[in-house]
């Protein structure tokens, strides 16, 4: 049975990614931030705590002896003036989004190499090409991540391990909750397809990207709707 580890578990993007793959027959190992309760529902191993807090990943890996799949979905938004966002502000969502994909890939790659095989999947975000007024420290959180994908497929590419970003556009998740409704229906004029992207369709090509072309490695794939 194939293994999947998936950050950011409990809703949204990863709650969906989480039953694509438990209908595909993987073995699930979950992780949310606050309450175990939030991935009621789901099957596999459940654990919640901090995933930008490196021993706290390390003791969900002692649980792990392979891994097939890794997809990097935990994430955190600021929306405000850069001038008045705090240090732990900045801190959180730079750990939650970035050091989050260090803290699991670390643990990860030796079980991958070992297997000369592997698949990490790295949800990023539009902004982190385009950048976004008043998202600037989630906007570097997540060009962070595109970077870190180019570089880190160029790496594992010899050891037959795979590595893509998705560049998500406006999903509508809780992430986008804070919009008012006039906010939303601006938003989605802007968007050629007319509408916000669903869960279930950024899950999707999530697992084509875990189950499908080898020589598919180092790519940001942007699906937004034509929106950028």
């Amino acid at each position: 049975m194939k293994k999947v580890l998936i950050t950011g578990a409990s809703r949204g993007i990863g709650r969906a990614a989480a039953e694509k793959f438990a209908d595909r027959g993987y073995e699930l190992y979950l992780i949310c931030h606050m309450d175990v309760n939030d991935l009621k529902g789901l099957p596999g191993h459940h654990y919640a705590g901090d995933i930008g807090d490196h021993s706290f990943v390390e003791r969900v890996f002692n649980d792990i002896d392979d891994l097939d799949v890794l997809v990097n979905n935990a994430g955190v938004s600021y929306v405000g003036l850069l001038q008045d966002m705090g240090i732990s502000d900045w801190e959180r969502v730079i750990r939650t989004n970035l050091t989050s994909a260090f803290n699991t890939c670390r643990l990860a790659i030796p079980k991958m190499v070992r297997a000369h095989s592997g698949k990490i999947v790295n949800i990023s975000s539009q902004w982190g090409s385009a950048g976004a007024s008043m998202e600037v420290a989630y906007s570097a959180s997540k060009g962070g991540i595109n970077a870190f994908t180019k570089a880190l497929a160029k790496e594992l590419a010899p050891s037959g391990i795979q590595v893509n970003a998705i560049a998500c556009g406006v999903i509508d998740t809780d992430m986008n909750s804070f919009l008012s409704e006039e906010e939303r229906q601006y938003l989605i004029s802007e968007i050629p397809s007319d509408r916000m992207g669903k869960p279930e369709e950024v899950a999707e090509l999530i697992l084509s990207l875990s189950e499908g072309n080898d020589y598919l490695t180092g790519q940001v794939i942007a699906l937004d709707g034509g929106w950028i």
